[in-house]
C-alpha cells in the first residue's frame, strides 16, 4: 500500500504542477491554446453565471478541504498519507475546469500603450509568479503539495508535520503566496473585464481564506502564532 500511495501521490503532483504551469500561462494568456481571453466573448449574463461559479467552485473546494473538521471526517475514508494528494488533485481538477469552461467578457478596462508601461506590468507578472512558487520551497513545498507524505509513507516512517519558522519572505509578510497570487492576478498590460473579474473575486477569496487559514493556525500554534501575527504584515511589507 505504500508502493500504491507513493504513485498516487506522484500523479497527483505532476497534476498539480502541471494546473499550475498551465495557469501562469492562461492568466498572462502566453504559450497556452487557451488564455482568460483567448476565446471569443459570449453574451454578458451567461459568461458573468458561468465565470462566477467556476470560481466558486475552485473556493469551495479548495477552502473547505483545507479545514480540519472536514479533515477529519475526510480522513475516515480516504487513508491519511494520501489525503494531501487527494486535496492537490481535486484542486487541480477544480482549475481544469475553470480553464476549459472559462467564458471571456467583452470589453477592456485598460490597454497600456507606452511599451515601458507593458514592460513593467508584464515584469510584476513574473514577479509575481515567482514570489508565489518561491514561498512554496521556504516552507516546504513537497509537503504543501503532498508528495512528503507519500514518501514517508513509503518509507514506513510516522508524518512529521513541518515546525512554524519564520524564514525568508515569511519574516516580512506572513502570506507571501498569497501576496505572489494578487501581484501576479492584477499586474497585466491589458485588462480585460473578464480577467477583472477573476481578480475581483479571487482577492475577496485570498482575503477569506487568510481569515479562515490564521483561525486554524491561532488554534494549533497558540502563543507562537499570536506574536507572529502581531509583529509580521499580513500582505504588505510594512514595519
Amino acid at each position: 500500500m505504500g508502493i500504491v500511495a507513493f504513485l498516487y501521490g506522484a500523479a497527483s503532483y505532476t497534476a498539480g504542477l502541471i494546473a499550475l504551469l498551465y495557469a501562469i500561462g492562461f492568466f498572462g494568456n502566453v504559450l497556452v491554446p487557451k488564455g482568460i481571453d483567448s476565446a471569443p466573448a459570449g453574451a454578458l449574463p451567461e459568461a458573468l453565471l458561468v465565470d462566477a461559479l467556476l470560481v466558486g467552485l475552485f473556493a469551495v473546494q479548495h477552502s473547505v478541504m483545507a479545514r480540519k473538521g472536514f479533515k477529519q471526517w475526510w480522513t475516515r475514508i480516504v487513508p491519511e498519507p494520501v489525503e494531501r494528494s487527494t486535496y492537490v488533485l481535486a484542486s487541480s481538477l477544480a482549475l481544469a475546469a475553470l480553464f476549459w469552461q472559462w467564458q471571456p467578457i467583452e470589453g477592456t478596462l485598460w490597454s497600456a500603450e507606452a511599451p515601458a508601461a507593458r514592460l513593467c506590468l508584464g515584469a510584476l507578472f513574473w514577479l509575481g509568479w515567482g514570489i508565489a512558487l518561491s514561498s512554496t520551497f521556504m516552507i516546504n513545498h513537497f509537503d504543501l503539495f503532498g508528495l512528503r507524505q507519500v514518501y514517508l509513507r513509503l518509507r514506513n516512517e510516522p508524518y512529521r508535520p513541518v515546525p512554524f519558522v519564520k524564514v525568508a519572505l515569511y519574516r516580512f509578510v506572513r502570506h507571501p503566496l498569497m501576496l505572489g497570487l494578487l501581484i501576479a492576478f492584477w499586474a497585466t498590460p491589458d485588462m480585460s473585464y473578464g480577467h477583472l473579474l477573476f481578480a475581483l473575486a479571487m482577492t475577496g477569496y485570498i482575503l477569506v481564506g487568510i481569515w479562515l487559514e490564521e483561525r486554524d493556525l491561532r488554534r494549533v500554534l497558540g502563543a507562537a502564532y499570536h506574536s507572529y501575527r502581531r509583529d509580521t504584515s499580513m500582505l504588505i511589507p510594512l514595519p
